[in-house]
């Protein structure tokens, strides 16, 4: 297999995510796995490489994605503005160059120029003032590859799994958002993702409750049993391996989540408060249900250190290596299944000149 070239947004110019994305590259060894894409100009990241001191990395200048070289780090220049570099504070001109390198690498993901994306932390606020309409990457993705419905899922290297029915949503608004409908509905874009980008079959998936205790049988609420409940309990027969509902500190306390593949959370923190006790660091936060990849850091652009040289680049590479684990395991998926469609054609061949010998 040829190697993944995976493409790279860089984020907020004035966070973290320059230095986390340089830090990685800078090991030669990433170039055996695949080949980077920087979107962004080769001044912005000079001027980030000489924060970070790493004096022998060098890149190559590519004009556009089919002009890279697959044994080097590429920086496609996206703009030619001389920018005016804030570091640790958001501006409008991080937002703006965060967007057009958003918008450039997703348009070579589009056009098949490169394989997979790996995004660097926005800021949300910064975006919205450059004129991004959407709450984050997941729905930006959504609308870009017409996708109905995603899932926010966040891996660690550890096989911890964690799934959101709600991402970016009040907690006063969480209840009237879940549905029956909802809440199958990423069962099932979780359980095909677990099987096709994990390669994992029969993967036995937890649902959390929505309150306390997981309602104490209605006391604390009655989500679990008119939602929750009915939905494993059709997920079981249409032949899913799915357990629940928890209840969230029982569940992650007694560490029962070694015990499966996945775990379906109601909302946002009921899931990433867990994880990222447990994976702080190391962990990656991947948008399920795509027909792309698309993975991304678990932090934020951490404006606090940005230019301090004190950023862990350790979730960004689990990322990129998660990018392309997922794009291979794709493929193989693909070829097997497309495999398996030919050699029952041969056979039905087979056996139709053997009716026509008799």
């Amino acid at each position: 297999m040829e190697k993944v070239k995976v493409g790279i947004s860089i984020g907020d110019i004035n966070g973290v995510g320059l230095e986390v994305i340089l830090k990685t590259l800078s090991d030669q060894r990433i170039l055996n796995f695949c080949t980077p894409i920087i979107y962004a100009s080769s001044k912005v990241v000079s001027y980030h490489k000489n924060i970070v001191e790493l004096e022998d990395f060098t890149f190559h200048a590519a004009k556009a994605a089919d002009r890279v070289h697959s044994d080097k780090v590429n920086v496609i220049t996206c703009w030619q503005d001389n920018v005016s570099i804030t570091l640790g504070k958001t501006s409008d001109a991080s937002g703006k160059y965060a967007r057009i390198s958003l918008d450039q690498a997703t348009n070579d993901l589009q056009n098949g120029f490169i394989d997979a994306l790996v995004t660097a932390p926005i800021n949300k606020k910064a975006m919205q003032n450059a004129g991004f309409e959407f709450p984050g990457h997941t729905e930006y993705l959504n609308h870009s590859f017409k996708t109905k419905e995603s899932l926010m899922l966040m891996v660690s290297d550890d096989n911890l799994r964690v799934g959101l029915v709600t991402n970016h949503l009040p907690i006063k608004d969480v209840a009237a958002a879940l549905t029956k409908e909802k809440i199958i509905q990423k069962l099932k874009i979780f359980h095909h993702t677990l099987e096709v980008d994990f390669g994992i079959e029969k993967p036995m998936i937890a649902l959390l409750g929505l309150n306390p205790h997981a309602g104490d049988d209605g006391f604390l609420g009655d989500e679990e049993e008119k939602m929750i409940r009915p939905v494993i309990i059709e997920a079981k027969k249409k032949g899913m391996m799915v357990m629940g509902p928890f209840p969230a500190d029982g569940f992650f306390g007694s560490q029962q989540f070694k015990k499966v593949d996945g775990i379906l959370a109601m909302y946002h923190d009921q899931g990433l408060a867990p994880f990222k006790a447990l994976s702080f660091g190391g962990g990656v936060n991947y948008t399920a249900g795509l027909p792309v990849v698309r993975t991304s850091p678990d932090h934020g652009t951490a404006y606090d250190i940005a230019g301090k040289n004190e950023a862990d680049p350790r979730s960004f590479r689990q990322a990129l290596f998660l990018a392309i684990d997922v794009f291979k395991c794709r493929k193989e998926h693909h070829d097997m299944r497309a495999n398996a469609i030919v050699k029952k054609k041969r056979t039905a061949d087979l056996r139709a000149e053997d009716i026509v010998e008799d």
